[in-house]
């Protein structure tokens, strides 16, 4: 039987990130085809973990790009039925290892204590997910705004980032431009 939360609740209003800002403090290197089988070997860890709840897993991020420049963290999305309803999903990902990282309205994040995984938990519907999956499946079949993607990253990973955080930011204008475009081709 599917253990499923017996009534829907509030989700968190505030924004908690545990620990802080983290300065980036890792590089881009060249695609890994290691990151793929990260991927795997995570995604099974999460289904036993989750294995009590309907899941869906996904590999995101640009790990998940064959041939595009990296930071050596591998992004997983995990879509859970209702994001707010904790006691389904989060008890259990701690159990499998990870820890908790972020916490806010519509998304929380768990990671390796190695940091070489995080994995975003959205509630079922949550626009963010088609959004990672467009930018991703475009990336892998468009070269150019790949490149274009690559050569943004490497010329903001070459400035010195307080907060990891900020480094994500100051990537979303191509990536906003990488989506319109993928979008546009779609139709």
């Amino acid at each position: 039987m599917t253990k499923l939360s017996k009534r829907r609740q509030p989700d968190v209003m505030t924004v908690e990130i545990i620990g802080g800002p983290e300065a980036l403090d890792v590089g881009l290197q060249a695609y890994d085809a290691r990151w793929p089988e990260n991927y795997l070997d995570h995604r099974c860890r999460i289904l036993e973990a989750l294995a009590s709840i309907d899941v869906e897993v996904e590999h995101i991020g640009s790990t998940a790009v064959p041939g595009l420049a990296a930071k050596p963290i591998v992004d997983i999305v995990v879509i859970v039925p209702d994001i707010a309803a904790e006691e389904d999903y989060l008890e259990e990902l701690l159990a499998a290892g990870y820890e908790l990282r972020v916490r806010e309205s519509g998304h929380r994040l768990v990671r390796t204590p190695a940091r070489d995984v995080h994995v975003h938990v959205y509630g079922r519907g949550d626009a963010a997910v088609g959004e990672y999956l467009l930018l991703r499946d475009h990336l892998r079949t468009d070269a150019d705004d790949r490149t274009l993607y690559e050569n943004v990253k490497r010329s903001l990973i070459s400035h010195r980032w307080a907060d990891m955080n900020d480094y994500a930011d100051a990537k979303s204008d191509v990536i906003t431009a990488i989506k319109a475009r993928a979008r546009a081709a779609r139709q």
